[in-house]
């Protein structure tokens, strides 16, 4: 193996660890969230530097190869991926770190029956297998299963999009609710970003 071969496998292994580490980043806070743990939530937070430590390594060392090998064809679309899955998942992070936030500083856990309301379950559930797909499709280079994200994203959408009427609904019941549903509402747009970011990776490695 010669050393920009060796420095490629290194690129590789190093995205795919940051893949699973704001997986992991992204479970962590939602459970947090649903569950109302704040020591799970510190947790989060307290990752979050390992996070931008490894976007910041992976920014770098792609930087390297491009000036000591000048790399043309595959092995330039491979750095340009890198740096664009690596980019997408740095801010996955920040969507996990704001989410775990938001249980520290609220002091009222999220109704159970506003949860099951706006589907909750079913968005983190969905979100969940949109990683598992796209890390399996990431170490195994499976553009049949990073297609698979595309149409999860959509189940995604429409909880977003009819959450809105959803909660407001749920307002108009109790009023007392509506910094809770605020929160939810919150968390929810930026579940669906998160869709958005992980449809990304995807495209990335389809093409």
């Amino acid at each position: 193996m010669d050393n920009a071969e060796y420095q490629r496998e290194a690129l590789n292994q190093a995205a795919f660890e940051m893949l699973n580490l704001c997986t992991s980043q992204l479970e962590k806070a939602i459970e947090a969230f649903v569950s109302h743990d704040s020591d799970l939530s510190e947790e989060v937070i307290h990752r979050e530097n390992r996070v931008n430590a490894m976007d910041i390594k992976i920014e770098k060392d792609c930087e390297k190869f491009l000036a000591l090998f000048t790399p043309v064809a595959i092995d330039l679309r491979f750095i340009m991926a890198i740096l664009k899955i690596n980019s997408e998942l740095e801010r996955i992070g920040d969507h996990a770190f704001n989410i775990a936030s938001y249980v520290v500083e609220e002091d009222n856990p999220i109704p159970s029956g506003l949860l099951e309301a706006v589907e909750f379950e079913k968005m983190f559930n969905t979100t969940k297998t949109m990683m598992e797909n796209i890390t399996v499709a990431f170490d195994e280079t499976d553009v049949k299963i990073a297609r698979k994200v595309f149409k999860k994203d959509k189940i995604l959408d429409k909880i977003n999009i009819r959450s809105f009427k959803v909660l407001d609904a749920e307002i108009q019941k109790d009023p007392t609710i509506v910094k809770e549903a605020l929160f939810l509402f919150s968390v929810i747009k930026k579940m669906e970003r998160v869709g958005d970011l992980i449809k990304n990776i995807g495209e990335e490695i389809i093409f």
